[in-house]
């Protein structure tokens, strides 16, 4: 389904500031217990890998044990972006839109996904309309704009939710969120830009020109990563930041797609280095950008598919994952209960 565009409440970013300096720590009783339960189970300790480490994962998050992914939720933010008209993506901005409608009827590939994990899917438009302005010229967003767009994305969390998954939609966001990550990081243009949608040759190379050109225009003029990202960023992308940023608030785990979505949440790392602690990564894009940027934020992702799709897809598919996790945390036997032997002393 898709929301309502409510992109017109007051807020600035100052206020968002406050709230990240209000970020909760993670349940570290309830991450001991994920432990002490896994080393009670049949099976040699260790022997399921990350399945172990994601169960104490939730379990810190989430704030209790056993957790669970009973409730899981894909959110996608869609946002056009004035650099589109400059020709960095192979499609046109109205495909943004277009795709929004896809989702609605059911046509996307996430929607298979979501039908087949019995996740809840929610599409949120940005002000489709209303595309942010040509970085190459002056701020994609101002300050208002970003902020409004951080708060509409802290509507995706709810009460009763235990996992939050998170996708975008938005011709052209390849190109903002590499310019953020110039921004953010540093590097050459050419180390962030991938082909996107498809580009190559002279278009290819447009893309990484116009990153350059933005990055350099408003990087020594932005106070902090939210001026950066309000200058450089997009709608959706803002928007996604503001649902980590509640999502971490309100004790649920997040789960990242692709180069978009991690580049978005990095806006929130590079103001505190633990600000991304209750998010997992769901796959490494094929995107170049996106190895960079994990290398960069010191993570790794769950999966390596080559995909490159967005709209949350790389997400989806983490969440059977975290429920094999789950399952096999709270339904294996002990070795007590099921009568084996433990491990042999000496």
């Amino acid at each position: 389904m898709t929301s309502d565009d409510p992109l017109r409440s007051d807020g600035n970013l100052d206020e968002i500031r406050e709230l990240i300096a209000e970020f909760r720590a993670p349940d570290e009783d309830a991450g001991r217990a994920a432990i002490q339960r896994e080393k009670t189970l049949t099976k040699p300790e260790g022997a399921l890998g990350r399945l172990e480490e994601l169960v104490q994962w939730l379990a810190m998050w989430q704030g209790r044990h056993p957790p669970s992914v009973d409730h899981p939720r894909v959110a996608i933010f869609a946002g056009n972006h004035g650099i589109a008209s400059l020709g960095v993506s192979a499609y046109p901005a109205e495909v943004t839109g277009q795709m929004v409608q896809n989702f609605i009827d059911g046509g996307a590939a996430i929607n298979q996904l979501c039908t087949k994990f019995d996740a809840d899917l929610r599409v949120f438009e940005m002000a489709l309309e209303q595309p942010t302005a040509d970085f190459t010229r002056g701020p994609a967003m101002d300050e208002v704009e970003c902020a409004r767009a951080m708060t509409y994305g802290m509507m995706a969390i709810e009460e009763g939710l235990d996992l939050i998954c998170l996708g975008e939609m938005g011709i052209g966001n390849t190109t903002a969120a590499a310019a953020v990550c110039l921004a953010l990081f540093g590097g050459e243009a050419r180390d962030w830009v991938g082909t996107g949608t498809g580009v190559s040759g002279k278009a290819l190379e447009r893309k990484i020109e116009i990153v350059r050109k933005g990055a350099e225009l408003h990087k020594p003029a932005a106070r902090d990563p939210l001026d950066i990202l309000a200058r450089v960023g997009g709608l959706e992308m803002a928007a996604i930041a503001g649902a980590v940023a509640a999502a971490r608030l309100a004790r649920i785990p997040v789960v990242l797609d692709g180069f978009v979505s991690t580049a978005a949440a990095a806006v929130l790392h590079a103001i505190d280095e633990s600000a991304l602690d209750h998010c997992l990564i769901s796959h490494r894009s094929a995107e170049k950008g996106h190895g960079r940027l994990l290398e960069t934020l010191d993570r790794s992702a769950l999966l390596e598919f080559d995909m490159r799709l967005g709209e949350g897809t790389g997400a989806a598919l983490a969440i059977p994952l975290l429920q094999a996790a789950c399952a096999c945390h709270t339904g294996m036997a002990t070795f007590e209960d099921a009568g084996v032997s433990g491990k042999s002393e000496g």
